[in-house]
């Protein structure tokens, strides 16, 4: 008798393009990358994407919720003010 497993993963545009009402949004530094994958990890929207050992924010649905920012290791993800 197997057991089934399900796994829930975010996918962008569960609730639409969501990055115009933000008011903080992360800038990604890519000389402080260190490629560990955390912020990939942790984001609960899906908008990093890893490329090799860099990485690519979406902006049109990144929320500013600051997750991404907050577990990276080598400080290559800042929050700013959204202008």
């Amino acid at each position: 008798m197997g057991v089934d497993v399900l796994i829930s993963k975010p996918s962008k545009g569960s609730s639409g393009k969501t990055g115009l009402w933000r008011t903080f949004k992360p800038v990604y530094y890519e000389e402080r990358c260190i490629g560990c994958g955390e912020c990939y990890l942790y984001c609960p929207e899906d908008c990093i994407v890893m490329k090799g050992l860099k990485v690519e924010i979406d902006y049109e649905f990144c929320k500013g919720c600051g997750i991404c920012s907050n577990v990276c290791p080598a400080n290559a993800i800042e929050m700013v003010k959204e202008l």
